[in-house]
This record gives structure tokens, C-alpha cells and sequence, in this order.
């Protein structure tokens, strides 16, 4: 499913053969998405989905996989498998969950979809769009990895956001620029080739609008501003939601960036342990011995995992913001909360997107099934910066009641979380 999120001028990159190799081993393991878990239960009967005239399988699949209709975003840029058939009146849908991400094009071919794979990261598949009593998801064989394993998803099988300056067909203008996003990018670089609805007061993002070739100024950045309607736009009857709701992008943004990192501790940390593993056989070391090299691979992506977990460097809103579907509520109503109500789902929106700035991802598979060394290094360091034993100055944004709420918030939903997972 080449392009789930964007398919650009991509090319491959020796990271692509490595993690083909043991320790990884991306192609041959068996995957435990998922994707993979439901078409398991369609091929045992135990669900099905049902077809839909206007939409084909999207509904029923949205419905089987817990993908809130809420979550959905549109782009019109060309940066997709089926851009063919995309266009600024014609844009490509995305829906997604905590792990789960489905994109439908009007009268596509497919449906797209991709989710992760606690330990082998995005894992991409299609369903065609065609009537059928047994519907089979295909796993992509490596096209999708030309552009969703590149420098732009840390190296590894991920996702990514991009936002670019669109031509009147949608095809971006490569030679004005793009930019990957994510919480860390200015708002005004952000969502070029998007619709957006919500409101954002001063702030100016690169979305709504189409940009003009030769000018000095591209985009007319307030003719896209502030708008919580696409009617005069886009006609939006095709689509499961009127809008294309701005907190569920800012929310994409940020997860595509944690699923990324995420992958890559998992990655570096089995390759350096396994390479560790081949020398220590061939020098007669003992079994367990760890090189330097090693440690320093670790926690160079421990720290890099952590910055982004506690959302260093986030570009701060100067202005509130809003959305205009549901998304946030039901985002937000989804989450554990600790004895006094509190989630990391929790919105702020008025200075930073989360009032919380610890990311809801900590409560995932993906999280739990990092390397335990990789994992173990991140926590340690976590609660030192928690506790404020940790004085970095990359963690000064945390105050001391924000430290001393997400570590409130942390010890009780995990708990919480542990018993949950004891029960039968």
C-alpha cells in the first residue's frame, strides 16, 4: 500500500536491505498486526464485513478494526498509491486509530491500509474494492517501502506526514519545497495539500488552498485560515464526515512521529545486540558481554525515543485552536484516567496540543514490546526527569507540576493497565 499517508520522489535506501536480514527479518516474520488478527477471523467466519454501495468496504472495515469515523482527514495532493484519481475535488480519505491507519479514494481501486506490528513496525496491506463473499487483505511485498522506509520515517517501515505546495491537479511543485511534519513543525509549514476545518486564531497554515507556480508567495495562506466548513471547496457528500477535523491532524502528526521512533529503538536495539551475539561467539566472549558501541547505540535511541515521548522542542500555539467533528471528545473519553480524572489524552489546545505532554503511545503494545534493555533505559531515565533528578535543559518545558502529573497519571493508569491484562 504504497503511499498510505504520502508518495513523493522516494528512493531506496540501504536501510531497507538491513532490516530484511536477522536480527528483523521484515519480510519473512510472521506479522502479529492488527490487520493480520482480523483477516485471521475472516478466514475462521467468526466476522465478516459487509459491503456498501457508496463506500464499499470502508464502513464495515472501520467498524471491525475500532477506527473512529471522527478521525477523518483529507488530502488532495498527488502523494498517494492511487493518485491517479486524486484531486483538489476529489481527496483521498484517512481514518485512523492508536495502530491502525485506512485511506479510501473515491472510486479507488483499493482500499489502503497499514497497521503496527509491536515489534516489526507498519505493516501494509490492500483490499480491493470489488464484491466479494470472502474479502483478503494482501500484504504489500516491498513496493510501499521505497517511500515508508526512508530517512523521512527514521529508516525504518513507518509512516509519515507531508505537507506540500499543490498544483490546480494536486500535484505538488517540487521545486517550491516540502516539509515532513509532525509536533515539532512550525504550524505555518504544516498541511500543505490538506483540507483542514477548525479554527486557529492568528496562526496560518499551508492548507485550503492551492499554490501558484513562479511567485514569490505561493500560497494565499489566509484564504485557508480559520475555515469550519469545506463547503465552496469541496464537495464533501461523498465522504463519511463533513470535515477534516484540525486536532485529528495534529494528532497524526505527533503518532506518526512516535510509531517511527518506536520501530526504530526496537531495530537498533536487536541489530546491535545481535551483532554483539556474532562477535562474541567468534572472539570466545562470554555470551552476555555487551560492547561500547552497543551501549552508545542504545541510549543514543533511548534518548531519541524519549525526547519525543515528552514532546521536546513542540512548536508552542499562539494561538487557541479548535476542531469541528467529534474527534477530540471521543479521542480524549478513550483514555485511563488516575484517581483524579486524568488522562494523556487530555487536550490542551491552547498553549500545546496535550495538557499532558507525555504521549498516550506509552500505553501500547507497541511500548510494551520494546527490547527490554532499550525499554528499561528509557523508563530509568524517564522517571529521573519525572522526579527532577534530571536536570536537562531538553526537558525544561516540563514544569514541575506537568512532571509531577504525568508521573501521577503514569503509576495508576498502569496499574490499572496491569490488572486489566491479569484478568482471564
Amino acid at each position: 500500500m504504497s503511499g498510505l499517508l504520502t508518495l513523493l520522489t522516494c528512493h531506496p535506501l540501504f536501510a531497507q536491505l538491513e532490516f530484511e536480514r536477522e536480527p528483523i527479518s521484515y519480510e519473512t516474520t510472521p506479522p502479529q498486526d492488527r490487520l493480520t488478527r482480523l483477516q485471521e477471523q475472516l478466514d475462521a467466519g467468526r466476522v465478516s464485513l459487509t459491503w456498501h454501495e457508496k463506500h464499499g468496504w470502508l464502513p464495515s472495515l472501520l467498524e471491525q478494526l475500532e477506527v473512529r469515523r471522527s478521525s477523518q482527514v483529507l488530502v488532495f495532493s498527488k502523494t498517494s498509491l492511487q493518485l491517479s484519481r486524486i484531486t483538489p475535488r476529489r481527496p483521498r480519505a484517512i481514518y485512523f486509530s492508536d495502530d491502525t491507519y485506512v485511506g479510501w479514494v473515491q472510486n479507488g481501486d483499493v482500499v489502503e491500509l497499514s497497521s503496527i506490528d509491536p515489534r516489526q513496525g507498519a505493516i501494509f496491506y490492500t483490499l480491493n474494492q470489488k464484491p466479494s463473499d470472502r474479502p483478503r487483505l494482501t500484504r504489500d511485498r516491498g513496493q510501499c517501502l521505497i517511500c515508508h522506509a526512508s530517512s523521512r520515517t527514521q529508516g525504518v517501515p513507518g509512516h509519515l506526514v507531508r505537507s506540500v505546495f499543490p498544483a490546480m491537479d494536486g500535484q505538488p511543485h517540487f521545486g517550491l519545497g516540502t516539509f515532513t511534519t509532525d509536533h515539532t513543525t512550525p504550524f505555518e509549514n504544516r498541511f500543505g495539500g490538506w483540507y483542514v476545518t477548525g479554527t486557529h486564531g492568528s496562526m496560518r497554515h499551508m492548507g485550503n488552498v492551492i499554490a501558484r507556480d513562479n511567485s514569490s508567495d505561493p500560497l494565499d495562506r489566509e484564504a485557508g485560515a480559520n475555515r469550519t466548513s469545506l463547503s465552496g471547496i469541496v464537495n464533501t457528500t461523498p465522504y463519511l464526515e463533513p470535515g477534516s477535523d484540525l486536532i485529528a491532524l495534529m494528532v497524526l502528526e505527533h503518532q506518526t512521529l512516535m510509531h517511527n521512533v518506536l520501530t526504530l529503538a526496537s531495530y537498533e536495539t536487536r541489530m546491535a545486540l545481535h551483532y554483539d551475539s556474532v562477535m562474541n561467539k567468534a572472539l570466545d566472549r562470554p555470551a552476555d558481554h555487551r560492547s561500547e558501541s552497543t551501549d552508545r547505540r542504545i541510549r543514543s535511541v533511548a534518548n531519541k525515543l524519549l525526547k519525543a515521548l515528552l514532546f521536546c522542542d513542540e512548536y508552542p500555539l499562539e494561538s487557541p485552536i479548535a476542531g469541528t467533528s467529534s474527534f477530540a471528545r471521543e479521542f480524549s473519553e478513550s483514555g485511563l484516567r488516575d484517581g483524579q480524572g486524568r488522562s494523556l489524552r487530555d487536550f490542551d489546545l491552547t498553549h500545546r496540543l496535550f495538557k499532558y505532554p507525555c504521549s498516550f503511545l506509552i500505553d501500547s503494545d507497541a511500548w510494551d514490546q520494546l527490547p527490554l534493555t532499550v525499554r528499561e533505559t528509557v523508563e530509568t531515565r524517564l522517571q529521573a526527569v519525572l522526579s527532577g533528578e534530571d536536570p536537562s535543559p531538553e526537558f525544561s518545558h516540563l514544569s514541575s507540576e506537568d512532571r509531577s502529573a504525568i508521573r501521577e497519571i503514569l503509576e495508576d493508569t498502569r496499574r490499572q493497565r496491569k490488572s486489566r491484562q491479569d484478568q482471564p
